[in-house]
């Protein structure tokens, strides 16, 4: 049965990635792009997303927890290591990579993080300088590499159980 539980754990780290897989590619597109609808649609279409990305880290969670309980490994320092790990990945991500995308969704009009499935007024639009400053951001990059790191780390300390 741990076997099982540690399949469905990395099933579930798949679920997560290729959720957030969607907002980590739409974040290089939304640099290039500069029409005001497509950058309206790319927002929806990350914010999208989010729903997948959260489905595979709560299954991540609760599985990683039990494969923990089953595997005895709860007294050993690399777990504490990835969950502490994983926790400053997740506030980091959410606090930085949150507020990058609320600044663009307002800057173009759009409602910080609510969905736009129909056709609705756009709030005041900023100037399109404005949105490419916004745009032009480095925020992408920063959050590619700090997650891409902490992940490798953490599948690290999962794959060598080092201390």
């Amino acid at each position: 049965m741990y076997g099982f539980i540690v399949y469905l754990h990395i099933a579930s780290v798949f679920i997560f990635l290729l959720g957030h897989g969607v907002s980590v590619h739409v974040a290089f597109v939304l640099r290039r792009e500069r029409n005001l609808d497509r950058l309206c649609a790319l927002l929806d279409l990350s914010l999208f997303s989010y729903l997948s990305m959260m489905i595979g880290l709560v299954l991540f969670l609760v599985t990683g927890i039990i494969a923990g309980i089953m595997g005895s490994h709860w007294g050993r320092w690399w777990i504490w290591t990835a969950v502490v790990l994983l926790v400053a990945l997740f506030v980091f991500m959410s606090a930085y990579g949150a507020q990058y995308y609320s600044r663009i969704r307002i800057a173009v009009g759009l409602k910080p993080y609510r969905r736009t499935d129909q056709v609705v007024p756009l709030g005041p639009v900023v100037s399109e300088f404005e949105i490419g400053a916004l745009l032009n951001s480095n925020r992408p990059m920063i959050l590619l590499l700090v997650g891409v790191m902490g992940l490798l780390v953490i599948l690290w300390l999962m794959m060598f159980k080092p201390f």
